[in-house]
C-alpha cells in the first residue's frame, strides 16, 4: 500500500545517505564501482529477511559509515553471515567466528579477540599431536627400513598406519608470509607539500595544505567518501597537477604507490611475468638476493600457481600480487589508498608487521580503524571542507572529536579549521597550537613488543658472553681463533651495553606512563 511505499522509500533515502549516497536520483551506470557497492550494500540493509549475507561490507565506505554500520547490525533482528577483514567491526557486531582453515571449517563461540585466544589453544593443541605423529611416525619409519614382510595381518596392519600417518603429517600447516624487502635510503629532503589546492568537478578539495614529510613518517589520510584523500595521494604522485601550490620530491624519493583500482594489471599476463616487469631479483632486508618466483611463493603463490593468468586469480589474489609488485620495486616511500580492501586478515597482519620495520615514510588512506591504529601516528583528516593535521593514532582522534566538536558550532568550526592551515609546527606540518588534540604517553606498537622481549634478550646477550669466554679458555692456544673470539666478545659487550641502555629507557618510560595512568 501507500504507506508501506513511502515507508521503504524514507527507510532507503535514509540508509543511503548514511552510506555517503545523497544524489537518489542518478542513475546506476553514471556511478564510480565503490558507489554502486554502497547502492547495493543499502538495498541488502533494507529488504527484509530472517538471514542477511554481507560480503566484505565495510569496503568502499568511510569511517563515520563503518561506526554507523556497526550500530545498525548490532540492533537489527535476524541472522546474519559476513564474510570480513575489518577486525574491529568482528569484534563489536559478530558472536559466532566461522573459520575455513587447512579445507576444515572451525566454529567458536566468541567474538574475534576472543576467537584468537581459542584458535591459539587449538592451534597448540595441534602441533602437539603434530608432534605426537612424527615421533610415531619416525617409529613406523624405523620398523618399515627393517624390512618387515607384509605377511601377517598384524603387519600389513602397521603398514597401513605408516601410509596414514605419512598422509597425514604437516597437513595442517599454515603458509606464511615474509616479505622484508630493503628499500632506497632516503636524503634529507622528502616530501614537502606547501600551500597546495586543488578543485574537481566545480569543488575545492583541498585549499592552502602544508605538510612537511620528517623521517619514518606514518601518516593516515581519513575523511569522508568523495572528500579529497585519493586526490591527494594523487597530487603527491603527480598523477594530479595542483591548481595552486607545490608538491615537491626529494631527489633520492623512490614513491611506490598501491592504488584502489591496480590499472596496469593486464589480466592476459601470467603472475609471474607480471612481477619480473618490476624486478627480475630484489635484495632483502638481509642482503640476500631472491629471485621474482621465490618472492612469489612467500606471497603464497606456489610455483605451479606461478604461471596461472591473472584473469584466473581472485580479487584478494589479484590484490596481494599488486602489493607484491609494488613491494619488489624497493620503494622508500609508501602510498597505499585503501590497502585493506580485498587482502585478508593474514596478510594484513604481514603487511602492519612490514610497515614497522620499513625505515621509510608512508601516506596512507584506510576506512580500516584497526589497521590505521596498528600503523600510523599522525593523521591528515578531511573534515566538512576543513583539514585537521592530527598526533595521534586514529582511537585518539575519535576520542579528541567526541570530547570537542560537538561543543563548536559549525561556523567556528570552519575559521578554526581555515586558521589552522596557516599554521606551522618545527617540522612543518601545519598541526592547530591551540586546539590541537594532546597525544596520550603510551608505548608504540613497536616499543611495546620491545619492553615485552627486552629481558630476554639480555639474559641471552648475557649467556652469549658467557659462552664466548668459555670458548676463549678452550681456545687459549690457538692465536687465530683466540682472536676472533676476542672481537666476538667486542661486538657482543657492546649489544648488551645497547641493550641496558633501552631497558634504562624503555622502564623509565613504563613508570611515567603507569603514572599518568
Amino acid at each position: 500500500d501507500a504507506a508501506g511505499t513511502w515507508h521503504l522509500e524514507s527507510e532507503a533515502k535514509s540508509v543511503l545517505t548514511k552510506l555517503g549516497i545523497v544524489k537518489f536520483d542518478a542513475l546506476m551506470d553514471t556511478l564510480s564501482g565503490g558507489q554502486r557497492k554502497r547502492v547495493a550494500l543499502a538495498a541488502a540493509l533494507i529488504t527484509p529477511s530472517e538471514l542477511l549475507i554481507l560480503d566484505e561490507p565495510t569496503n568502499h565506505i568511510d569511517t563515520d559509515s563503518v561506526a554507523w554500520l556497526e550500530q545498525y547490525l548490532q540492533k537489527r533482528r535476524g541472522a546474519l553471515l559476513m564474510v570480513t577483514h575489518d577486525r574491529y567491526f568482528l569484534e563489536r557486531v559478530a558472536s559466532v567466528m566461522l573459520e575455513l582453515d587447512g579445507g576444515q571449517l572451525y566454529r567458536y563461540e566468541a567474538n574475534y579477540s576472543r576467537f584468537l585466544e581459542l584458535k591459539a589453544d587449538r592451534e597448540e593443541r595441534e602441533a602437539s599431536a603434530e608432534q605426537k605423529r612424527k615421533n610415531l611416525l619416525r617409529t613406523e619409519l624405523a620398523w618399515i627400513r627393517r624390512g618387515a614382510k607384509a605377511r601377517s595381518t598384524k603387519q600389513k596392519a602397521r603398514i597401513d598406519r605408516f601410509e596414514k600417518l605419512k598422509e597425514s603429517t604437516g597437513s595442517s600447516s599454515n603458509g606464511s608470509l615474509d616479505i622484508s624487502v630493503a628499500s632506497t635510503r632516503l636524503g634529507r629532503k622528502i616530501i614537502e607539500i606547501n600551500e597546495l589546492s586543488k578543485s574537481l568537478d566545480g569543488r575545492q578539495l583541498i585549499k592552502d595544505l602544508t605538510y612537511i614529510a620528517v623521517p619514518q613518517d606514518r601518516v593516515g589520510i581519513v575523511g569522508p567518501n568523495g572528500s579529497g584523500k585519493s586526490t591527494l595521494l594523487n597530487l603527491i604522485a603527480g598523477k594530479l597537477q595542483p591548481d595552486k601550490g607545490e608538491v615537491q620530491l626529494g631527489a633520492t624519493v623512490k614513491l611506490g604507490y598501491f592504488t584502489q583500482e591496480h590499472q596496469d594489471m593486464d589480466d592476459s599476463m601470467r603472475a609471474i611475468e607480471y612481477v619480473k616487469e618490476e624486478a627480475e631479483v630484489i635484495r632483502t632486508a638481509d642482503g640476500s638476493v631472491i629471485t621474482a618466483g621465490q618472492m612469489l611463493e612467500r606471497f603464497l603463490f606456489p610455483p605451479a600457481m606461478q604461471w596461472t593468468p591473472i584473469s584466473k586469480l581472485s580479487g584478494g589474489e589479484k590484490r596481494r600480487l599488486y602489493l607484491l609488485r609494488v613491494l619488489m620495486g624497493a620503494p622508500n616511500v609508501l602510498l597505499l589508498d585503501e590497502p585493506t580492501n580485498d587482502l585478508d586478515i593474514g596478510t594484513l597482519a604481514v603487511l602492519e608487521d612490514y610497515l614497522d620495520e620499513f625505515p621509510g615514510v608512508v601516506f596512507t588512506v584506510s576506512h580500516d580503524r584497526y589497521f590505521l591504529d596498528r600503523t600510523i601516528d599522525k593523521l591528515i583528516a578531511f573534515e566538512n571542507g576543513d583539514i585537521r593535521i592530527h598526533v595521534g593514532d586514529y582511537t585518539e582522534y575519535e576520542e579528541w572529536l567526541a570530547k570537542n566538536v560537538p561543543s563548536r558550532n559549525a561556523e567556528s568550526n570552519k575559521e578554526d579549521g581555515n586558521a589552522k592551515r596557516k599554521e606551522t609546527t618545527d617540522t612543518g606540518s601545519n598541526i592547530a597550537a591551540s586546539s590541537a588534540p594532546k597525544t596520550k604517553l603510551k608505548f608504540s606498537f613497536k616499543e611495546q613488543r620491545e619492553y615485552e622481549g627486552i629481558d630476554e634478550q639480555i639474559e641471552l646477550a648475557e649467556q652469549r658472553l658467557t659462552d664466548i669466554s668459555a670458548e676463549m679458555e678452550a681456545a687459549f692456544a690457538d692465536s687465530v681463533r683466540l682472536q676472533e673470539l676476542v672481537e666476538e666478545q667486542r661486538l657482543a659487550e657492546a649489544e648488551l651495553e645497547r641493550l641496558m641502555e633501552r631497558w634504562t629507557y624503555l622502564n623509565e618510560l613504563a613508570e611515567k606512563i603507569a603514572g599518568k595512568a
